[in-house]
């Protein structure tokens, strides 16, 4: 078993004693200007780390892009897109250098899954790599904007993933890969010629016209369910101790409209580590998602977290309410994982330095990342 606070303690409570959680920060697009200036971030991970933070995660893939430099993006006609810092350095290794030197984790993260622009140069590219709803609309429209869908079915797909993935891990000392809630398919899509082709030969059925079907719900979810099985296989095999993190939405959600049963993913032993995005604003809500079965039972098999929304660049969150989370999340057992690094303390409705007392209020002590 792996050390947990459990109780409601306080933070002064919580200096008292040893802790073992995950405190984890995504470090997104947004913080662009941080990352591609080596002081900065170089502070940035100096700030972390005095405030007792233990992991990174920063986005690897966005947009149908490879946020470091990738011959397997290149081989599928994908022009290079590299966040080289402005003094002519690699980011990941940068950030990777400096996170073990203050003793953080570092776990990238392939934000965009499934997704990609439909005017990326990917979707433009592989046509056949994507699917669609039964109108025929190849696109979806959500906070990223408009986007295609990569059928995560199709073999192809699944080749350039992993490939994706190996290499980055091949290239780069890193202690794992996480995938979101965008490693998946919404529930409408899935009705491309492959996918449909592929359902009648092993089902004998065509694709309903109701996407919710519960059939049709299940085949699908058990295809992203096997990809994810030989996913986890390629990663230990190419590094053991990596780290496979998954970051979903809530079970009932990220199964019913997004088709990851990553309640299986664990129970499977396919996952090392989950953090559950509870983005709520009231802390009634909150609570009512981190205390669900599902989220007890991944606790008693690998280290468990929830997501805590900070802040964004138009809806800040105050202090107190990141506080409420944090203390509620102990409670169950859970860590944190804040998105996102700029609305930590930078994009804020406090004073940077209230701001960063507050987490150290919260952190007092170093915790080691929940290990088994």
């Amino acid at each position: 078993m792996f050390a947990l606070l459990l109780g409601r303690p306080t933070p002064a409570a919580i200096s008292a004693g040893e802790t073992s959680e995950i405190r984890g920060v995504w470090i997104t697009t947004n913080d662009t200007p941080m990352v591609i200036d080596r002081t900065r971030l170089s502070t940035a991970i100096t700030e972390l780390a005095r405030l007792n933070f233990n992991t990174v995660y920063p986005v690897v893939w966005n947009a149908g892009y490879a946020l470091f430099p990738s011959g397997i993006a290149q081989r599928e006609g994908i022009q290079p897109f590299v966040r080289e810092g402005l003094q002519g350095y690699d980011i990941l290794a940068e950030m990777a250098s400096d996170a073990h030197e203050h003793g953080l984790s570092i776990i990238p993260w392939f934000e965009f899954g499934f997704m990609a622009p439909p005017t990326s140069e990917l979707a433009m590219n592989h046509p056949t790599w994507l699917t669609r709803q039964r109108n025929g609309t190849q696109t979806s429209v959500g906070v990223a904007g408009e986007v295609a869908w990569l059928n995560p079915f199709h073999p192809e797909v699944q080749q350039f993933l992993t490939n994706l993935v190996l290499e980055l891990i091949s290239r780069y000392d890193v202690d794992g890969i996480q995938f979101d809630d965008h490693f998946s398919l919404p529930v409408e899509f899935g009705y491309d010629t492959y996918t449909a082709s592929l359902y009648e030969t092993e089902t004998g059925r065509t694709p309903p016209a109701d996407p919710h079907n519960p059939h049709w719900v299940d085949w699908r979810a058990g295809k992203l369910t096997a990809f994810v099985e030989s996913l986890h296989a390629a990663v230990k095999a190419r590094r053991p101790h990596a780290v496979f993190s998954i970051s979903p939405n809530p079970y009932h959600y990220a199964y019913n409209a997004q088709l990851q049963d990553w309640r299986t993913w664990v129970e499977r032993d396919w996952v090392d580590e989950l953090i559950v995005q509870v983005y709520r604003d009231r802390l009634q809500a909150f609570r009512e998602q981190i205390f669900k079965p599902e989220i007890a039972e991944a606790q008693r098999k690998i280290p468990t977290a929830a997501g805590i929304l900070t802040g964004l660049r138009n809806a800040p969150v105050s202090m107190d309410t990141i506080e409420a989370q944090v203390l509620s999340a102990r409670s169950a057992g859970l860590g944190c994982t804040f998105f996102f690094y700029e609305s930590l303390w930078d994009l804020s409705p406090e004073p940077i330095a209230d701001r960063q007392a507050g987490f150290q209020a919260l952190f007092p002590a170093r915790s080691l990342r929940a290990s088994l």
